[in-house]
């Protein structure tokens, strides 16, 4: 009994620690959050597909909006969802898969808006290593064990004959640039990478062993979630929030040049990688341009997620309120 009871003093220990760890951080960042204006927004990684953020901050097309948006760069959904619950965050880019398992959970979260509509990784492998079958017993770096990107990653894996964790390890660097370091230093013996760092690691010499989408083509990955009840309680603000995005979205569509250079600098790629990056979201429909969801790609992750961690079967509508994307077109005006 005593032995028990330590270990639960334990557990509560390190949640509350955590917790004030987080509550710090996003404190230091974005505090006083309830101040008129400010819209603090976490982000899972910074890459290519969620550059839409800071497009919309840097570019003056939340300003257009009343709104003060501070992205704020967490490493996971997990930490940006525990976040959205304490109301310390008021919304986050971040996996569906993961959002709707801590909904699941308990926690009173809803997607709102598609920020990546589809699969734009690739596992990519160190020099020597020239097919799956050799990475058997070696570690693979991904962006966080409970990311939607690491869930596809073992599903691909699996379709290879390797079965995790049995035949290979997965470490958590961070994603997007932190994927390709650990690659390149050889931490790891191969990685997701995202569309354009693929083509940068292509160049280096690193091996490509399969993209995602050649797997699962239909899949939600990336998603904009609330909590539902802070957004019932703020919907004007949130419409806002969204009214901003759809302008900085319209901008991105229509201004290949401009934004793949803004996008080069502020994710630090070379601006030909942007470009090519840039033609691959809007040409495989990545990007949406109004930001709605993929409502099939939507069940298939979830689908995912139910065999992979033996949750009952979800119905991925529970989890999408469209009504405040919906109000926010039309009080742009469009259709």
């Amino acid at each position: 009994m005593r032995v028990s009871s330590s270990r639960s003093r334990a557990r509560v220990i390190r949640r509350t620690v955590f917790s004030a760890f987080i509550t710090l951080l996003l404190a230091a960042t974005v505090a006083p959050a309830q101040e008129k204006g400010k819209f603090p927004v976490g982000v899972g990684t910074k890459t290519l597909g969620t550059g839409l953020v800071w497009l919309g901050t840097k570019r003056g097309f939340f300003e257009e909006v009343g709104l003060d948006v501070q992205p704020v760069l967490l490493r996971g959904t997990p930490i940006a969802d525990q976040a959205l619950v304490g109301e310390s965050l008021y919304l986050a880019m971040g996996s569906a898969d993961a959002m709707v398992s801590a909904a699941v959970g308990g926690a009173d979260l809803v997607c709102v808006a598609g920020v990546i509509n589809g699969l734009t990784q690739a596992i990519v492998a160190g020099k020597k290593y020239k097919s799956f079958k050799e990475l058997r017993g070696t570690t693979v770096g991904v962006q966080s064990l409970a990311s939607g990107a690491t869930t596809v990653l073992k599903r691909i894996f699996k379709k290879n004959g390797l079965e995790y964790p049995a035949d290979y390890k997965l470490l958590a660097v961070g994603g997007g640039n932190f994927n390709l370091a650990a690659l390149a230093s050889g931490q790891v013996a191969a990685a997701f990478l995202v569309v354009p760092l693929v083509f940068t690691a292509e160049e280096q010499g690193f091996n490509v062993l399969g993209y995602y989408k050649d797997y699962f083509p239909n899949y939600q990955l990336t998603v904009m979630s609330v909590k539902r009840g802070w957004a019932e309680r703020n919907r004007a603000l949130l419409v806002r929030f969204l009214k901003g995005a759809l302008k900085a979205n319209r901008w991105l569509f229509a201004n290949k040049e401009a934004a793949s250079d803004f996008l080069a600098k502020e994710i630090q790629i070379a601006p030909e990688l942007a470009r090519k990056g840039w033609d691959y979201y809007t040409a495989n429909r990545i990007w949406h341009p109004s930001l709605e969801l993929n409502p099939d790609g939507m069940k298939l992750a979830l689908e995912i997620l139910a065999e992979e961690t033996k949750l009952a079967a979800q119905d991925s509508a529970k989890y999408i309120d469209r009504s405040y994307l919906q109000q926010a077109v039309k009080e742009l005006g469009e259709r």
